[in-house]
Formats: structure tokens, C-alpha cells, sequence
């Protein structure tokens, strides 16, 4: 596995690819990886003849600095594992790689990165579309796969994609969860054992609410359900429910006719874990 932390070596590393007439396909990460995203390179693998793993605490689309310094970090474990996997290349570049001194562009979906999740943390997507922006000029990838879990994420990155004409094809991955339920995610490990368990009530939210979306119910209802749930549990801050349009992130009220997506946002012990699941009536 070839490993680089500058654009311009990994630039040579896939033109070398290209001028062999092979696909690429980009996994982007921010490390401390987990089976969530082997998932995402297991798919990568299946679609391109190469794979590119970015690994990249992205620092723009932190609002808290603590956050950012919180973040876990685990490089060569990551490396361990994505080595194991097959990987081609890693792409592990400092912040000043890839915002230099002076570097004042953005790239911004200016109604999906400002509603739903985007309250929640103001600045968060933009952040994350210039990020992704910038890493598919500096590869040029074929496929670049992204987790379900994220799901405006997911959409907002499409939606760049769409808006900006670039030509790489999003593909998703269905979310990787534990044994118990709990979506995978590098945040988990910041989670006492207290928190952990209590994290679940996301899942058993979620999975309430395609219990009542088959049965019958209106968006109101399902919000005022889900709602109750998460807040009768003492060690979760509810953040957010939002239950729109799974395409478009529309927002939705009255009975449920088509699907939704279910967007969940709360803090357990000051760790803010996010989960979704699509449900139909």
C-alpha cells in the first residue's frame, strides 16, 4: 500500500493507475476506523480496480475547537487495517496540505447545509462539502463511497455533485451497527460504559418508528413518540428529530404516505451521536 501525505503524490500515484487504463474508487475517512468504514472499502473494492482510503480530521467542519482536539486519532492502527484490507493508498495529508495560507474559497449547498442537522451545528456541512470538493479535484476518483449513516451528509454531498457537474458517481453503504444495535462510529469509543448503553435508545427509537410508519401514523405523532422516548432516558440531550422526504430533506407533516427519512441527533455525556433509518408506510 502506497502511502502519501502531499496532493501532489498522491496526484502521480493515481495518474500512474490511469495511464493503465484502471478505475479509482475514494473512501473518505477522518481515521479511528472502525468496521463501518471496512464496509465502505469492501464496496470501493468491488466497484474500481483501485482503492484510495483519505484519512483526514477535517478541521473546517468542526465548530467546537475541543471537539476538534477530542477527535480520536488511531494512524497506525488505521494503516494497519486498511493494509489488511488490500488497500492501494492511503492519503494522509496535514491541514496546512490542504488549506494553505490564504485559502479563502468555499463551497456551500446553501438551503440542505443550513437546515435539520445543519442547525444543530451551524458551518458543519460547508465545511464538509469544501473538504470533499477539494479531495475529488486533487484525485479525480471514478466512485466515491460514503455510509448511509451521515444521511444529510449523503445528501448534500449528491447534491454538490449535481449542482457542480463533477464526475465521480456517489455511491452509499447501509449502516453498520454493533451487535446491540448502535450505529458504528469513531465517537463511540469517547462514550463511558454508562453512555454506551444508554446511546441505544437511538436505535430502539428508530426502530419504533418503522413500527409505527408500517402501521399508520402522522408525522406529528411519530415526532411526539419519538420524542418521549429519548427523553424519558436521564443521560441522553436530545438534540433533534427531523422526519422529511428521504430524497430531498423536504419537510414533512400529516400522515406519513411515502418514505421518510428519520434523522436523530443527541448528546450523551457531551458526545453527539447522530443516527437515521428511511421508513414506509
Amino acid at each position: 500500500m502506497e502511502i502519501s501525505q502531499h496532493r501532489n503524490g498522491i496526484r502521480e500515484i493515481v495518474r500512474s493507475w490511469r495511464a493503465q487504463g484502471e478505475t479509482v474508487a475514494l473512501v473518505p475517512t477522518m481515521g479511528a476506523l472502525h468496521a463501518g468504514h471496512m464496509a465502505l472499502v469492501a464496496r470501493a473494492g468491488e466497484l474500481a480496480d483501485r482503492v484510495v482510503v483519505w484519512i483526514f480530521v477535517n478541521p473546517a467542519q468542526f465548530g467546537d475547537p475541543a471537539d476538534l482536539a477530542a477527535y480520536p486519532r488511531a494512524p497506525e492502527r488505521d494503516l494497519a487495517m486498511l493494509r489488511a484490507a488490500g488497500v492501494d493508498a492511503a492519503f494522509m495529508p496535514e491541514a496546512g496540505e490542504i488549506y494553505p495560507d490564504g485559502d479563502e474559497t468555499i463551497v456551500e449547498t446553501t438551503r440542505l447545509a443550513n437546515i435539520l442537522h445543519g442547525q444543530v451545528r451551524p458551518g458543519h456541512f460547508r465545511g464538509v462539502t469544501t473538504v470533499v470538493a477539494k479531495f475529488f479535484n486533487i484525485i479525480r476518483p471514478d466512485f466515491a463511497i460514503f455510509g448511509e449513516k451521515d444521511y444529510q451528509q449523503l445528501q448534500v454531498i449528491r447534491k454538490m455533485v449535481r449542482d457542480l457537474f463533477m464526475d465521480v458517481e456517489i455511491v452509499s453503504v447501509e449502516t453498520v451497527r454493533d451487535d446491540d444495535g448502535l450505529a458504528l462510529s469513531s465517537r463511540n469509543i469517547r462514550l463511558s460504559p454508562q453512555d454506551r448503553r444508554a446511546a441505544l435508545v437511538l436505535f430502539r427509537a428508530l426502530e419504533r418508528a418503522g413500527e409505527m410508519a408500517c402501521s399508520g401514523t402522522t408525522v406529528e405523532a411519530l415526532r411526539t413518540a419519538l420524542s418521549a422516548m429519548i427523553g424519558a432516558e436521564p443521560r441522553a440531550r436530545l438534540r433533534g428529530i427531523d422526519i422529511v422526504r428521504a430524497e430531498t430533506l423536504a419537510p414533512l407533516s400529516g400522515p406519513l404516505t411515502g418514505p421518510a427519512a428519520v434523522l436523530l441527533s443527541a448528546e450523551f455525556g457531551g458526545v453527539l451521536l447522530i443516527d437515521q433509518k428511511v421508513v414506509s408506510p
